[in-house]
């Protein structure tokens, strides 16, 4: 079985967000780049799975700019066998990513699919969906664990009212929820190995997606900054100062 694991770059966790003076987008430049956590998740998921011996191959996916290629090169380091470059210098909608993998998937035949829940940066937990309608295959989202045996996939979700346990015939589309695994950590050894593993560099254009974004984003701002806290001694006082605001 083949696993494809999307890979997407992000503004690193530990980065303080800055919005730009005129509001049309975030700082990046100068600013650290790293995987979105949920897409290591997937790719530890989709490695173990292949030591277990249930995946022969696993793939990594990224879409993005020509300097995507070194952020790839993580995900070979941590274990891939290989990876993919869909270059464009555009911004990727959750639609357009979807539509690239279901191009992708047409091509690569996988068994397995796997994405992060969410990318930390847009927060828009649509990809996995979106692409499993447009495959019209199963999908499991919010995966804490996964168990593949006879083509079917176990998987454990976490929903608001706790743990779910579903059951999906494979191929099929699983999406990652924190408490899936832990990602290991990348030695100096295998970052040596990953310069010889190969990046096929395919243009967005070539796959014939329609790359024209349907939303557009008018405007970004930050947060308004919190007032400070007022202290208070007892009960009685934090009452009065919450009949002063109105609250109560």
């Amino acid at each position: 079985m083949k696993v494809l694991v999307g890979y997407k770059r992000v503004v690193d966790y530990n980065v303080r967000i800055q919005v730009k003076p005129d509001g049309t987008g975030v700082v990046t430049d100068g600013v650290k780049l790293s995987a979105n956590p949920f897409d290591d998740i997937a790719l530890e998921e989709a490695l173990r799975l292949r030591e277990k011996g249930l995946a022969e191959e696993v793939v990594v996916v990224g879409i993005g700019p020509a300097d995507l290629t070194a952020h790839l090169r993580n995900g070979l380091a941590m274990g891939a066998n290989r990876a993919i470059h869909v270059q464009t210098a555009d911004a990727v909608s959750p639609l357009t990513a979807a539509r690239t993998f279901l191009k992708l998937i047409e091509k690569e035949e996988p068994g397995l699919v796997i994405l992060g829940k969410q990318a930390i940066d847009d927060d828009a937990n649509q990809t996995g969906q979106m692409l499993a309608a447009l495959w019209d295959r199963p999908q499991a989202t919010f995966a804490s664990k996964v168990e593949i045996t006879d083509g079917k996939a176990t998987v454990t979700r976490e929903v608001d009212a706790g743990l779910e346990t579903i059951e999906a015939d494979l191929p099929a589309v699983i999406t990652t929820d924190l408490r899936l695994n832990e990602p290991r950590f990348i030695k100096l050894p295998d970052i040596m190995k990953a310069k010889s593993k190969p990046i096929d560099v395919i243009e967005l254009g070539s796959l014939g997606v329609d790359a024209a974004d349907h939303i557009k984003t008018t405007h970004y701002s930050a947060p308004p900054k919190r007032s400070k806290g007022v202290m208070v001694k007892d009960a009685a006082e934090l009452v009065a100062a919450l009949k002063q605001k109105g609250l109560l």
